[in-house]
């Protein structure tokens, strides 16, 4: 089974006939991926400075389950949280499939990239020489088929380069533009970002191609099939907005704009995607603040006071 461009977006939206957006990534895709990957291709998932929930977002897939996603489409020759090996064993692993594979292998940054000093992240060593994640996604990266940057970290550099950081952070893409490295990077921001944001944009990547892939990219880096919808316009509230009925606390019905929700800046699905298997989303009893857009979390901070 094969599933052209059209239809591949069409699951990604949910605007299949009897498939809900929260099932985004259909059994039938899983099925197309095995046989277009024929050979499951190989991932490098590193981690940076950031704190691992963009991997517990990844491990709550639905459709498929992160099982199939494991097992019968990629093959996740490298995961720091996830991987039963350890140490320069596993270092070592990656680094020849690298070699073996040139070209053909998917490398995955979640976090960001420390540029005042690499020893800000260190993550692990090759005959007994520390090796840092600025070193190992400079050699990864350059003979890689495409980089995911993952995260508000991973794309654009997030809390880890907020105002009074001391490590350089930058996101992934930056870090290649100043280094001259040509390599596609595609931005799945947000944080953390959701599991299908992540599992359709590299089943996409996978199925169609790193060409087909930067045509649906935004000018943020980002796939514009998750992150072409503004947030406010498409939000549930938006009457109350329009009606100047703005909610005083969190647990008053209205529209949460002076409580500080920058869905106005935002551009995700997250309104009609949902979270936690399709159960609720931020400002169900929350606000937005942002952390899709580049600029996060300084731009948009204080997140409880209104833009």
């Amino acid at each position: 089974m094969s599933l052209d461009r059209r239809d591949f977006l069409k699951l990604c939206t949910g605007t299949v006939a009897g498939l809900g957006v929260s099932q985004m990534v259909h059994p039938a895709i899983v099925r197309a991926l095995e046989k277009a990957t024929s050979g499951k291709a190989p991932v490098f998932w590193l981690q940076g400075c950031g704190c691992t929930g963009c991997s517990v977002s990844i491990l709550n897939s639905v459709h498929p389950t992160i099982a199939d996603v494991l097992l019968k489409v990629i093959s996740m020759d490298f995961h720091p949280t996830l991987m039963g090996a350890e140490g320069e064993m596993a270092m070592e692993h990656m680094f020849e499939v690298a070699k073996a594979k040139k070209g053909q292998y998917f490398v995955v940054l979640e976090g960001a990239i420390p540029t005042a000093d690499e020893r800000y992240c260190i993550i692990g060593d090759v005959h007994h020489k520390e090796i840092s994640i600025n070193q190992a996604m400079l050699e990864l990266g350059k003979d890689a088929a495409a980089c995911i940057a993952l995260g508000s970290c991973g794309a654009y550099g997030g809390i880890p380069a907020a105002k009074g950081n001391l490590t350089g952070c930058v996101g992934l893409r930056d870090f290649y533009q100043s280094k001259n490295i040509s390599t596609p990077v595609v931005n799945i921001p947000g944080c953390p970002p959701h599991p299908d944001w992540i599992i359709g944009s590299l089943a996409f990547a996978l199925e169609h191609g790193v060409e087909a892939t930067a045509k649906i990219l935004d000018a943020e880096g980002r796939p514009s099939v998750f992150f072409g919808e503004n947030i406010h316009d498409n939000c549930p509230y938006l009457e109350h907005f329009e009606n100047d009925n703005f909610a005083a606390t969190f647990t008053q019905a209205g529209c949460k704009y002076n409580l500080g929700c920058k869905g106005p800046a935002c551009n995700s699905d997250c309104f009609k995607r949902k979270w936690n298997s399709g159960m609720n989303w931020c400002v169900e009893n929350a606000v937005c603040t942002g952390c899709a857009e580049p600029g996060w979390p300084d731009n948009f901070s204080p997140f409880y006071e209104s833009m």
